[in-house]
């Protein structure tokens, strides 16, 4: 899942936490890159919690549940795109395939 500011794509994950933050946007799981997360503003894009205002926000399984005080909902989506202008996330895939594939093979024992 690319970021939904950029639409940079996650690389291979290194050891240790991941740099990207999951967050909510108009009830859909969204991932913030690390760049993104550098912008004052990344999370005013956000949907926030009902109960207390955080932006800690996950949705699994329908629901909606704030990280902070533990408040769910249900999730209402729509068939809107959440980032009109955004790449696809198959732009690129197949070349970012093959390098994987290349990388991996080249590995030998």
């Amino acid at each position: 899942m690319p970021c939904f500011r950029c639409g940079a794509r996650q690389t291979d994950p290194v050891r240790g936490a991941s740099p990207w933050r999951r967050a909510v946007r108009a009830d859909h799981q969204v991932l913030v890159c690390p760049d993104c997360q550098a912008a004052h503003d990344w999370a005013d894009d956000l949907d926030r919690c009902a109960s207390c205002g955080s932006a800690a926000l996950v949705c699994r399984l329908g629901e909606v549940e704030c990280r902070d005080c533990g408040h769910t909902r249900d999730a209402v989506r729509d068939d809107q795109p959440l980032v009109p202008s955004a790449p696809s996330p198959a732009d690129g895939l197949s070349e970012e395939v093959a390098a994987a594939l290349s990388r991996v093979l080249r590995r030998g024992p």
